[in-house]
């Protein structure tokens, strides 16, 4: 398989803890060209993409491809999502069929980490970190992964190892793939802008919610 990182510091965790016979890295230098409705010969002289297509040698089909498994791995922030978006739309508008066959694949990797001296929880989600503090009790240590790069290698050989957590992308069949590219990557129309109002999604503080709900049953009690 081979990584796509954004940048160095996500990709020297990976490099430094993979299995250098099957794991290859693929470090972005910056965020990619949103390629929606370009020619693929004006992509091909944004550097980013000229060279991940040759990387992979899919130009003339997936015959050559190199890697099995091609994995976006990044940060889970605004910035990480953002360049997740633009790499899928390249995938999708230039090498559909890499989709298709089952080749592309995102990386899961934990959010946080719950420990004190004896035990260490990594979890994925706000409900993993509220179960993980609830079985260490009081005083957990609590480490927000903000980026890749915050996980140390010794950590990170663990997530692409044998319990690697792979989210495959796949092509939904209600959608065409130039409806979906033309919805979500071309102009912000009303419906684009509907859509994200009906689904947008608060994410709170499970831990901080469950305090205040204490504080207020106390309170009352």
């Amino acid at each position: 398989m081979i990584f796509i990182t954004e940048g160095d510091s996500a990709s020297g965790s990976i490099t430094k803890s993979r299995d250098v016979n099957t794991q290859a890295v693929f470090s972005l230098k910056g965020k990619p060209l949103n390629s929606y409705g370009l020619t693929k010969k004006i992509v091909y002289e944004n550097e980013e993409f000229n060279l991940i297509q040759a990387a992979l040698n899919i130009e003339d089909g997936l015959e050559g491809l190199r890697y099995n498994k091609v994995v976006i791995a990044t940060d889970a922030d605004v910035d990480g999502m953002h360049i997740r978006l633009l790499l899928l739309t390249f995938f999708l508008q230039f090498f559909p069929d890499l989709i298709r066959n089952n080749h592309l694949y995102i990386l899961q990797t934990p959010l946080f980490r719950v420990r004190n001296k004896k035990d260490t929880y990594y979890c994925y989600t706000e409900k993993e970190r509220v179960d993980a503090m609830e079985k260490i009790g009081k005083n957990p240590e609590i480490t927000r992964f903000k980026g890749l790069g915050e996980i140390s290698p010794d950590e990170f050989k663990h997530f692409i190892g044998e319990d690697i957590r792979l989210e495959p992308v796949v092509i939904s069949k209600d959608f065409t793939i130039s409806d979906l590219l033309k919805f979500y990557m071309g102009k912000n129309t009303p419906e684009r802008q509907d859509f994200i109002i009906n689904h947008l999604r608060v994410e709170r503080d499970l831990v901080e919610e469950m305090e205040k709900l204490k504080k207020g049953e106390a309170e009352i009690a």
